[in-house]
């Protein structure tokens, strides 16, 4: 018996190599929606600008490169510097490479990714950011060609895991009553944040299928993250039967990577090896093995706090413990709302407001608008207005902090807004009056979708806020 085989894993190298693409490709995924959309969101004239967040937010608390020095510029040049080391990586660069700079690069991205992320406010306040950045914290210390995957690793691989799956199971039991008596589906489709292609017909299946879902559900996430540290091939049919559950979200809706990099995740528990075999590796360095035992210790004691948490009657979801996101708490739709309301943004050219007034409207790449738009599929890549809009017209109050600069900055014709829109009703002269309404949205039937084409019904609930005018929208 080798000295190392506790440490070593060998027969996990395909796992470990598809875990590590993929996951440089969630990295890419990132960092290009970084890329396209920080000027009007976060940039130097954006809705939450890094300038003003920088002035209030210290470094210790937020540690980021742009402490050092902020510029759109700048920023530009680390999201694209990411998104090429991503693709690098995702190409297998890492693996051409002696294992510190393997490491040295993965470390980069962390370090990159996380620059953003303490600087991104709001529009970065998702699980999946933390999910990010703790899995690519984590794929660090993976190693790469020139050693075999370290087992303790991959073990930290499925503790992250087993708080994804175990804590979005949690915090669904503890917390809608729907998801106990397993009647949450019958809404949920429908009033997810942003809607799939498929959503619609996701929604019109058969009540029973919906519990049995949320049934099947339950078992996935509150049962099989045990078994992740059962011997094989347990643990493998445990991660597969994640895996197919993620595939099916996929299908139901836009969730952004997060999906994507659960089933990332999931191969840290499958072996492969009875298709791909085994492979032999040279000895593996002691400096390796320090490394490893030492972030093997560390995670062990940052732990204890999102263990607690997990036990707490109180749960928490998506929660960071420290500045680096590292060892953080998860979990998802602990409650469904049942009706869904949307914020449609009008403008018109009229100098004077009337009754007879024609409002046109504003159109959202992905968050629903003209009825007759079957939505579109954009998961991995993440909408951050969209996603926000949702939580907009739930809580008013939300999107207090942003969303009047947002209406200013379509009064201005502002280029880096208007490219997070798809349509733009004034494409020559800004409007002279933006507003927002608040309207009732639910699915067609299949009766209604045949008659009229439409996936969307829509009644108007009432105004949301106050009209803005161009004679008011001086900052």
């Amino acid at each position: 018996m080798s000295a190392m085989e506790w440490f070593e894993a060998p027969e996990y190298w395909l796992s470990r190599l598809v875990l590590q693409r993929a996951l440089a490709v969630v990295y890419l995924v990132a960092f290009v929606s970084a890329a396209l959309q920080f000027r009007a969101l976060i940039g130097e004239r954006g809705l939450t600008p890094v300038p003003d967040f920088l002035r209030r937010v210290p470094f210790r608390a937020s540690p980021s490169l742009f402490h050092l020095h902020y510029s759109d510029r700048f920023f530009a040049a680390v999201a694209w510097a990411g998104a090429a080391l991503s693709a690098a990586v995702a190409l297998g660069a890492a693996d051409r490479v002696p294992l510190a700079v393997s490491m040295l690069m993965w470390a980069l991205l962390w370090a990159l990714y996380l620059s953003i992320v303490n600087v991104g406010q709001t529009w970065y306040a998702f699980g999946w950011e933390s999910l990010l950045l703790e899995a690519g914290f984590l794929a660090v210390f993976l190693g790469n060609g020139d050693v075999a995957p370290p087992m303790p690793v991959l073990l930290l691989m499925r503790w992250l895991l087993f708080r994804v799956e175990f804590g979005a199971g949690l915090i669904k039991w503890r917390g809608d009553s729907c998801w106990r008596d397993l009647t949450c589906l019958y809404y949920h489709h429908e009033t997810q944040p942003m809607p799939g292609p498929l959503s619609w017909f996701f929604h019109h299946l058969p009540k029973p299928l919906h519990r049995m879902e949320v049934a099947a559900n339950h078992v996935t996430q509150l049962v099989l993250p045990f078994l992740l540290f059962a011997p094989q091939p347990a643990a493998t049919v445990a991660a597969l039967a994640m895996i197919v559950t993620q595939l099916w979200l996929v299908a139901s809706g836009n969730f952004s990577w997060l999906n994507w990099i659960t089933v990332v995740l999931a191969l840290s528990a499958v072996d492969a090896s009875p298709l791909s075999g085994s492979r032999e590796y040279g000895q593996v360095p002691p400096w390796f093995v320090a490394a490893v035992i030492g972030v093997t210790a560390l995670v062990v004691v940052l732990s204890w706090w999102p263990a607690r948490n997990l036990v707490s009657r109180r749960q928490e979801m998506n929660r960071s413990f420290n500045p680096l996101h590292l060892v953080n708490t998860y979990g998802a739709f602990g409650s469904v709302t049942r009706l869904r309301h949307e914020v449609v943004i009008e403008g018109t050219d009229e100098e004077h407001v009337t009754e007879d007034t024609r409002w046109r409207e504003y159109e959202f790449k992905g968050k629903p608008g003209d009825v007759r738009r079957l939505p579109r599929q954009y998961a991995p890549y993440h909408l951050r207005l969209d996603w926000l809009m949702w939580f907009a017209a739930i809580s008013p109050s939300y999107a207090a902090p942003w969303f009047t600069r947002l209406l200013r900055k379509l009064l201005e014709n502002d280029p880096d807004t208007l490219r997070l829109l798809r349509v733009n009703p004034f494409p020559t002269t800004p409007p002279v009056h933006v507003r927002a309404r608040l309207y009732r949205y639910r699915f067609t039937t299949w009766r209604e979708l045949r008659a009229t084409g439409a996936w969307w019904d829509r009644e108007p609930v009432g105004p949301y806020g106050r009209t803005v005018s161009r004679r008011d929208a001086a900052p």
